[in-house]
């Protein structure tokens, strides 16, 4: 590995180098061991591998099959009617035409998340309301709270990532279900359940079914993440059929490619080893959490997804940790710097084998403590800055002086308002201006925050006050009660060992968990719905 690694950082377009681009600069043929893509490392099995090697001549060769036969076979396998799914190229196509077909002035989100959601509407300049998610809630989203900051932005879109990315918080049906409710006059809402079916806290999550039903509700599901096939592209939302019908009126007849169809008329035969592959990554994601988090200074937050959010400790920073392990370790990592909502303090790790978990393990007590096991030392090198590679991203964190989004939500902490109000469209409230499409408000919050960290250093959060993760929404009895204020941001070094209870590394929020769950029927597809 080349000593310019961060190079290969700043000049990608995504938020990290692709498989490729590392295994080129590597040398020997191999990329590193990748705990950055939150990809299933369980399936597909090798004897779904070989079969595929095997057609790879006829699947390369020839054209696929329309997207409706196609999605036809997927709707058999997931239980669903063709009617309410639109299948498309991953599902950052499915995002793009929701944007172009649906979003027609603004759009809520809760940050951090995927950053196609923030990114995607302001591309197209659209208002993007941005709603921080709190630290000191262990990044939980209270949707009591987001539903009255969507009443009082006037937004018109909703998106809700659950479980959310990069942290994996969950939230139950029953309260998306009361959300849904609430917001039943928006234009649309969006639940995107891409990790979800990582997720055992509960028996049946999903709410696919409730949105069929209803005139404004799409279900966003992933097939590469779930699947451990990023490279094929392929993902599919369910809606009403009219929503539905109406973005799958215009895909291109050929937006899936040949591997996408081989791969869905495999599926058929291999129900259970994909369950299988699920129940291993939600043990694995129990044992991993609980590595990581004997590690000092080290926080661990509770998820649902195939990932683990950290926050690092104090004296270390994300770019050098993540250079360091790249080059010294052969392993990589997102550092969530660039990502909205996050800093450099952060990063988002992979469930993978325990085999690779070690390593990893091993890789962050060199790169954190060196010889001094006992306590996090200073950071090993100066912070690098660097662009995010996405243009939107770099606007706003450039108008507001490197402080970011929890710079904003810091400038705001003491205002008494116990629900959140707009703020002027032409500054942050410290005569930054801001674009307006890229606009964000905080919530209310109950202690003032140190003013944010000038430019190039990223978003610095004050020092740590534990605080139990809240609960999920009551009885969905709309409309919903508004919020009460939240605390701000927990300030940074908190040891997470001995810090976290096992309900909340399940990422339950304290409710007592269901058991984790395969399919009833080792030999049978699961449902959407399941």
């Amino acid at each position: 590995m080349a000593d310019n690694v961060t190079s290969l950082f700043r000049s990608t377009a995504a938020h990290s180098p692709s498989m490729a681009a590392l295994t080129r600069e590597g040398g020997d043929g191999a990329g590193p061991v990748d705990f950055c893509i939150p990809c299933n490392p369980y399936f597909p099995t090798p004897a779904m591998f070989e079969e595929m090697a095997a057609r790879l001549r006829d699947i390369v060769t020839y054209y696929p099959s329309s997207a409706d036969t196609i999605t036809a076979e997927l709707c058999t396998l997931l239980q669903l009617p063709p009617q309410a799914v639109a299948m498309g190229n991953g599902s950052t196509e499915l995002i793009t035409w929701i944007d172009h077909l649906l979003v027609r002035e603004s759009l809520a989100i809760p940050v951090p998340t995927f950053g196609r959601w923030t990114d995607q509407p302001m591309e197209t300049g659209k208002r993007v309301d941005m709603f921080p998610l709190q630290e000191s809630s262990g990044f939980a989203l209270d949707l009591a709270a987001y539903a009255e900051f969507i009443r009082a932005r006037g937004t018109r879109v909703a998106v809700v990532c659950n479980p959310n990315n990069p942290d994996g918080g969950f939230l139950h049906r029953h309260a998306l279900v009361q959300f849904m409710d609430a917001m039943a006059d928006l234009d649309l809402i969006v639940v995107d359940e891409s990790f979800l079916e990582f997720a055992d806290a509960e028996a049946e999550p999903s709410v696919v079914q409730e949105a069929m039903l209803r005139p404004n509700v799409i279900v966003l599901r992933s097939l590469g993440k779930n699947f451990g096939l990023h490279g094929i592209r392929f993902g599919y939302l369910v809606a009403n059929p009219a929503l539905a019908g109406r973005v799958r009126s215009m895909l291109p007849k050929w937006n899936l490619n040949s591997f996408a169809e081989h791969v869905v008329f495999m599926l058929r035969d291999h129900g259970g080893e994909y369950a299988q592959s699920l129940q291993q990554v939600r043990r694995d994601r129990l044992d991993m959490a609980s590595q990581l988090s004997a590690l000092p200074g080290l926080t661990v937050y509770p998820s649902q997804g195939n990932f683990l959010f950290v926050r690092l400790p104090v004296g270390a920073e994300g770019t050098v940790v993540r250079d360091r392990l790249l080059t010294e370790h052969r392993i990589l990592v997102r550092e969530c710097g660039n990502k909205i909502g996050s800093s450099s303090r952060f990063l988002r790790l992979v469930v993978r084998p325990q085999v690779d978990v070690r390593r990893l393990v091993s890789g962050l007590e060199q790169v954190l403590y060196g010889t001094r096991r006992g306590a996090a030392v200073p950071e090993p090198g100066a912070a690098t800055g660097y662009s995010s590679g996405t243009a939107a991203v770099d606007r706003l964190v450039g108008a507001t002086n490197g402080a970011g989004v929890l710079g904003l939500a810091a400038q705001a902490m003491s205002a008494p308002a116990p629900v959140p109000s707009p703020v002027p469209a032409a500054s942050n409230g410290s005569g930054v201006p801001l674009p307006a499409a890229a606009q964000t408000y905080p919530q209310p919050v109950a202690a003032p925050a140190p003013a944010p960290i000038p430019a190039p250093a990223p978003p610095h959060i004050p020092t740590p006050t534990p605080a139990p993760l809240p609960q999920p929404v009551a009885a969905p009895v709309p409309p919903m009660a508004p919020a009460a204020a939240m605390p701000g941001p927990t300030p940074p070094g908190v040891p997470a060992r001995g810090g976290l209870t096992a309900a909340q590394v399940r990422g339950t929020n304290g409710l007592t968990p269901a058991p984790a769950t395969g399919w009833p029927n080792a030999g049978a597809w699961p449902a959407a719905a399941g």
